[in-house]
This record gives structure tokens, sequence and C-alpha cells, in this order.
């Protein structure tokens, strides 16, 4: 099967699991976000709208709408009549979301400690179940992905909206690096990072999950200045 055949086939699985009054738009913005994000799309390629249409099994509208919305959110620049570049990688750029990460992460884990219902800390065991099974059986990219619901799920703890989406964006922005030079080791502690955040909440310990959190980020700026 071919490389763009199982990108196909694994949008059309996802698709049929899809609420069924979700618009094209939002199908085809979350199928090529998803393709950024797990490097399918590598960073720096060109792409153009009707090879993506074709690949994802989406018509041209909705892709040229999706791209738009991509472009805002700084994953794509699309170049008028040449095409589609995905954004590069460069690491001076994710040392910046790491920074705003610190600032706008430590604030959500204090916030989820003191708002977190039972439904929340549910959500939560449930995700960082999953991860840790992930880990053992060494499905490491459904385990990155499982990172994204983990700090989606912190965010949706502090009942902010505005919150949720400001760290929907950067977490998604600097989720590709992850997928491109985090090793199996710096894995394994970020999701011991993750457990501690997670105990830290289910306790209501708001100076627990500051600090839980603050070495999280800080671990995560290591394995970004490795890079350098």
């Amino acid at each position: 099967m071919t490389s763009a055949s199982r990108i196909s086939s694994e949008t059309r699985r996802t698709r049929v699991g899809r609420a069924p009054r979700q618009s094209l738009l939002d199908a085809a913005y979350e199928a090529i976000k998803h393709s950024i994000i797990t490097c399918k799309f590598k960073p720096g390629e060109c792409v153009n709208e009707a090879g993506i249409s074709a690949m994802l099994g989406f018509g041209r509208s909705p892709v040229n709408k999706a791209l738009d919305r991509l472009m805002l959110e700084e994953m794509v620049e699309v170049m008028p009549r040449k095409g589609v570049i995905i954004k590069p990688v460069v690491l001076h750029e994710v040392l910046q979301l790491v920074d705003a990460r610190l600032v706008n992460e430590v604030h959500c884990a204090r916030l989820a400690a003191q708002r977190a219902d039972e439904g929340h800390i549910e959500k939560l065991h449930e995700i960082v179940s999953r991860a840790r099974r992930s880990l053992r059986e060494g499905h490491t990219h459904r385990m990155m992905l499982l990172d994204r619901e983990f700090h989606a799920a912190l965010a949706s703890s502090t009942g902010n909206p505005e919150f949720m989406n400001v760290l929907r964006k950067l977490n998604e922005r600097f989720l590709r690096f992850w997928f491109i030079s985090f090793t199996e080791l710096e894995q394994v502690r970020l999701q011991e990072q993750h457990e501690e955040i997670f105990a830290a909440v289910k306790e209501h310990d708001v100076e627990r999950a500051e600090v839980a959190m603050r070495v999280h980020i800080d671990a995560i700026r290591k394995g970004v200045t490795r890079q350098l």
C-alpha cells in the first residue's frame, strides 16, 4: 500500500468515527492538521491543494478553507500560485513555544488542581492509563497523541474556554518536534511527569501541581536544547 493510500485509509476511518454533523471543512482541517502534526506532511515539504484533496479524499473547497485556518495557526505558509509549504521546524521557534508553555501550563496546572471535578479527574486517569499501556507496548505514535489529549484535558479542567484554545494551539505546534526528535527514554520520563501532575490534580494539591508542571516543561526544554 502506498503512503498516500495509507493516509487516505486512516482519514476515512477517522471520518467514520466523527459526529455526523461535523462539516467537511472541520473534517478536512482536522485531517490535514493530523498529517502535519504527525509529520506525514514533512516540515518544509511543498504540497498543493489538488494533491491534498486526492490524498485525503476531500474536495478542493474544504481543503482550501482548511489551509487558510492552518495558515492563521502558523502550521502552513500559503504561496499564491506556487503551493503550500508545511511550516519548517525551527529550533529557536520551538524554544519560544516552550517559554510560552511554561507560563501558561504552570498556571493551567494550578487552576486544574483547584477546579477539577470528578469527571475531569476520571478523564485524566483514563488518558494516563492509556498512555502507560501505549508506552509499555511500544506504541510511540499513539502515546504522543495522548500527550496532546492529556494537556487538553488539563486545560478543560480549568473551565476557561479561552485558555483551552491558547494551550491547544501551543501544544499542537510543539508536538511535531516530539515526533521528530524525542527519544524513548525521554518519553518514559515525560510519562512519569504526567503521572505526577495527575496525582497532584487528583489530590487538589495546587503547589504540588505547579511544581510538577514546571519540572515537566523544564524537561521538555532540556530535550529541545540537546538538539541545538
